[in-house]
């Protein structure tokens, strides 16, 4: 269960670890984007998909369920660490993060794969300039993933 990439310029690639913030990435206001459901279960046979929130809008369990999942919560304060710890301890390199807010910088730029979204929320500058690549929405971002050809087009020097 992988997503193996043989990038011209960056070698070979293996990633088994799908780490995702929620809010602004994969929701908005609470409400999960349209297609993410599908999409991650489309994954599921690729990589292990992890969630992490702070639960901002209170609707995480009902995320849950939809998705079948159950996200980590952060603890209040020192979020970007926590993200960057998170992906640290499941091996970085094995690992693609995908996110947008300020606090998902050090997640985007531990990760083996830092993948920013532009979302209705917003692109924060510090979560685009630690991103490998830079997707226009959650839908394309994960549309990287299961056509990782995109991926190799994308990142090759």
């Amino acid at each position: 269960m992988a997503v193996e990439l043989n990038i011209p310029g960056r070698g070979p690639l293996r990633f088994e670890h799908l780490v995702l913030d929620v809010n602004g990435t994969l929701a908005v206001d609470g409400q999960l984007i349209d297609g993410v459901r599908q999409q991650l279960a489309e994954l599921r046979d690729r990589l292990t998909i992890h969630l992490l929130t702070a639960d901002t809008f209170g609707r995480q369990a009902e995320i849950d369920q939809v998705l079948n999942l159950t996200a980590v919560r952060l603890r209040p304060g020192g979020e970007p660490q926590q993200k960057a710890d998170f992906v640290t301890a499941l091996g970085a390199q094995r690992v693609v993060s995908i996110g947008q807010g300020a606090n998902d910088a050090a997640m985007l730029h531990t990760a083996g794969l830092g993948i920013a979204v532009v979302s209705p929320e917003g692109l924060a500058g510090a979560s685009l300039a630690a991103a490998d690549v830079v997707a226009p929405s959650i839908s394309a971002a994960l549309d990287l993933l299961l056509h990782p050809m995109r991926l190799v087009a994308t990142l090759r020097e």
